[in-house]
């Protein structure tokens, strides 16, 4: 018996989306009140095989499974989320100003598809808020007190601020939250904030990119800057989002966000076209997302770490995108068909196929099918 599949599953796709995510949310913090709980759940689903280790930017990934932005954007449960497995959990998108998002509902799932749509509009307290969130738990990168696993911070832009000021803004969100980063994230490719993805054109990027990487250096030195890139460019806003990373100085780039494409998917098309827009992700991602991934992995040419996202529901797929160039792999919308046993299923297949390969390491796998 699969007790998420055959008990909790149903009970929480009974409620809408976005209610289910806020009670697993919340239930995941309230665990890390409930002495010794999250000790007991991290022994049963930690998977520790120093084959899976991986060193990025003077950092020791445990594995190379982490949690994707978008699941927990306010840090509430990060310690919940380390428990599970993950090696690194990316909290956010987190922008300048605090924004309430799209009005819901505004997250949908797919289940014939194993996917979801969502339109959140990065619904956040904004920087400061979850910088004083996190300093009552945290110290700053360096202190005692530290997450159970690497934090990454997502950044994005304040619905409200025109393009023209989004520098500032990202610079205002790396000042409050930079110094509890082990690294940090520039979004521009979510596709619910109206105006947010022109920011990825060359002419644009690289002003910003400058702008966020003089910031960090000023309140976060020494922090890894990367950029977060949406698997709907062309090859040649691919290229050149990859050259503008790379001259800026950028420290690697996570490759992709969801998308806004609709085909092949086996739910009804007046059922999607009832649901309205918002980004796509889960399993109908995979191919794009694996084809950019290794677009940009070829590109980079092992000068910077690409951190592989999308569609990754089982070790095959996460295998599939470290074979593709991929350093570093994250999960989201599997979590919620496959439930907490996945990151386990996940890094135990990861040794087998490292044993299977002959290999030594799991990054001695990166890029081996480029």
């Amino acid at each position: 018996m699969d007790a998420y599949a055959d008990l909790i599953r149903p009970a929480l796709f009974r409620k809408q989306a976005e209610d289910a995510h806020e009670l697993t949310l919340h239930g995941l913090a309230g665990a890390g009140c409930v002495p010794g709980l999250l000790p007991i759940a991290a022994r049963l689903l930690h998977v520790h095989a120093p084959c899976l280790a991986t060193s990025l930017w003077g950092r020791t990934f445990a594995n190379p499974v982490g949690l994707a932005a978008g699941m927990d954007k306010e840090a509430i449960a990060v310690e919940g989320f380390a428990a599970l497995g993950f090696s690194h959990v990316e909290v956010g998108t987190v922008t300048g100003q605090g924004q309430p998002g799209n009005p819901r509902p505004r997250l949908f799932r797919l289940p014939m598809d194993h996917a979801v749509i969502n339109r959140m509009g990065f619904n956040n307290t904004g920087a400061e808020a979850v910088a004083a969130r996190l300093s009552k738990r945290y110290d700053p990168r360096g202190g005692l007190r530290r997450p159970p696993c690497l934090l990454g911070i997502n950044l994005g832009k304040t619905k409200l601020v025109p393009n023209e000021a989004a520098a500032e803004d990202y610079a205002a969100s790396v000042h409050a939250l930079g110094r509890f980063a082990d690294y940090l994230v520039v979004n521009v490719s979510s596709p619910n904030t109206p105006g947010l993805r022109d920011l990825q054109g060359e002419a644009t990027l690289r002003p910003l990119l400058l702008a966020v990487k003089a910031a960090v250096d000023s309140a976060a030195p020494g922090t890894p800057l990367l950029l977060k890139i949406a698997p709907d460019l062309a090859d040649a806003g691919l290229d050149a989002a990859v050259d503008v990373a790379l001259e800026t100085g950028c420290h690697g780039v996570i490759a992709t966000n969801t998308t806004i494409r609709r085909d092949g998917l086996q739910t009804s098309v007046e059922r999607i076209a009832a649901l309205g827009a918002g980004g796509l992700s889960g399993a109908p991602l995979q191919a794009r997302a694996d084809a950019v991934l290794a677009r940009v992995a070829r590109r980079i040419a092992g000068r910077m770490p690409v951190i592989g996202v999308g569609g990754i529901d089982s070790p095959e797929a996460a295998w599939r995108k470290i074979s593709l160039g991929a350093s570093l792999v994250q999960v989201y919308s599997a979590l919620i068909f496959a439930g907490p046993l996945l990151v386990r299923r996940i890094n135990a297949g990861l040794v087998d196929r490292v044993a299977a390969a002959g290999l030594a390491s799991i990054t001695a796998a990166v890029g081996r099918d480029l």
